[in-house]
């Protein structure tokens, strides 16, 4: 019998065999294309970047020009997600990138003007967009967002003589992996000006092909994967776990009305230069879980994890998988050398889809919908290159107060310094329960256990 992953290619392939205008999606994209499918409003993930220039760097036809070369060139930049007849799909359209200046309203700063232009999001547009505004970014010190700024200082991320540029993608065709040569080809390309030779329909042609070819191998690997030992492992693994989002809290704010809440942290990582072993983030999230949720939970965590297949393009596209940890909050901690080995022990199923690791936790007995109610993502800074343009490099911030999918989400920084940031839906938690939950999360990593493992 044919995997998910498999039964997914054979119905693409029954749906169009013109292999030009619809691509098929790997698993991690399928999960992402199928939730918004879900959503009433079709509302996607949305990943942005933002880096502040100073005021009069930025020249938006340059801009336009270097953003609408890449989108030529790379297919999942002019891909649109959708759904065809039950089959997620990629419809290639026509390379267009809007580059938009958002004025501010009065008494409005930057992070309030950019999240009101991400919260107008017109789901059937291009999947890459950029906004650019005038002033401070405001990072998390308003009051409608709910957010706080541990550790941080009251200071604020951009000055009024400053300039705010968002790099916005749909979830659907980027990973962590993929920002970084985004940024680094964007730059580029802003560097080369009116002198960047548009691309040719050999290149073009030649990075359909590889994108094809990658998510094709892609889909094999997924299939070997998802043997009955490893459906087996995850079935076990997960049986115990339920959602257990709370439902909306009475007088909360009506989803999309406000912005989510946020706090942030700043830490000095205790695993040195190295950074902080990931065990010790995921005993971490289960300290915050046991706060939310209460003890005697087996709540799921998600995370994304994997790699490019053997023998792939470096394509730019979507191919980090989400990966499912139950997040026990029992009485006591179970350390994070056992929370090690259980890691390690999944990692050797990572590469299963997240729809087959569902199906097979509900063939085992979980009640467990595939709903996450929490989300854990790490970010190297030092793996990241700066934006560039024309010679001016760009100094990456953070803008609070973003909707998030789930009841909570954590992203960590790992650099010279560990920067924590934790996003909560304030239609279902209050925001004194967040910021409970993240204490809790705090204080777990500032006292580590001595017995984790050095890295990850």
């Amino acid at each position: 019998m044919l995997s998910i992953s498999g039964q997914y290619l054979a119905r693409y392939r029954r749906l169009t065999t013109d292999t030009g205008a619809t691509l098929p999606v790997t698993g991690a994209q399928r999960r992402f294309i199928l939730v918004r499918a879900l959503d009433p409003t079709g509302r996607p993930d949305l990943v942005p970047m933002f880096f502040v220039f100073p005021r009069g760097t930025v020249d938006l036809a340059r801009l336009t020009a270097a953003a609408g070369r890449l989108a030529a060139l790379h297919p999942v930049l002019r891909g649109r997600p959708g759904v065809v007849r039950g089959t997620p799909v990629l419809r290639v359209a026509e390379p267009r990138v809007p580059v938009v200046r958002v004025p501010r309203a009065p008494e409005e700063d930057a992070a309030t003007a950019l999240r009101r232009a991400l919260d107008a999001w017109a789901p059937d547009g291009p999947p890459l967009r950029l906004f650019l505004t005038d002033g401070a970014a405001g990072g998390g010190t308003e009051g409608a967002a709910g957010a706080e700024r541990y550790g941080l200082g009251a200071g604020r991320e951009a000055e009024p003589e400053d300039e705010v540029l968002a790099i916005v993608l749909d979830h659907a065709v980027c990973d962590g992996r993929s920002l970084a040569r985004l940024v680094e080809e964007l730059g580029a390309a802003y560097a080369e000006g009116s002198r960047a030779r548009p691309a040719s329909p050999s290149d073009i042609a030649a990075e359909l092909t590889a994108y094809r070819e990658a998510v094709l191998l892609q889909l094999d690997a997924e299939e070997r994967a998802a043997a009955p030992e490893a459906l087996a492992y995850w079935g076990d693994r997960l049986r115990a776990v339920r959602d257990r989002a709370p439902t909306p809290r009475p007088g909360a704010p009506v989803p999309g009305t406000l912005p989510s809440g946020s706090a942030s942290a700043l830490l000095r990582p205790p695993a040195g230069a190295a950074g902080v072993p990931f065990p010790e983030l995921l005993d971490a999230c289960r300290a915050a879980m046991r706060s939310l949720y209460g003890p005697g939970q087996v709540v799921p965590l998600g995370y994304p994890w994997g790699g490019r297949p053997p023998g792939a393009e470096r394509v730019l596209g979507c191919f980090l998988n989400t990966v499912v940890f139950p997040a026990a909050t029992g009485p006591a901690p179970s350390g994070a050398e056992v929370t090690a080995d259980a890691w390690w022990d999944d990692l050797d199923r990572a590469d299963v889809p997240f729809d087959a690791v569902v199906h097979a936790a509900r063939e085992a007995g979980s009640g467990w919908t595939g709903r996450l109610d929490g989300l854990l993502t790490v970010d190297d800074a030092r793996q990241r290159p700066p934006l560039r343009l024309a010679g001016v490099e760009g100094r990456e911030v953070h803008v609070d107060g973003r909707p998030v999918r789930g009841p909570f989400a954590l992203s960590v920084t790992q650099g010279r310094e560990l920067r924590l940031r934790m996003a909560w839906d304030r239609a279902v938690l209050d925001d004194d329960a967040a910021r409970a939950a993240f204490g809790a999360l705090t204080d777990r990593l500032r006292t580590p256990s001595p017995t984790a493992p050095a890295g990850h």
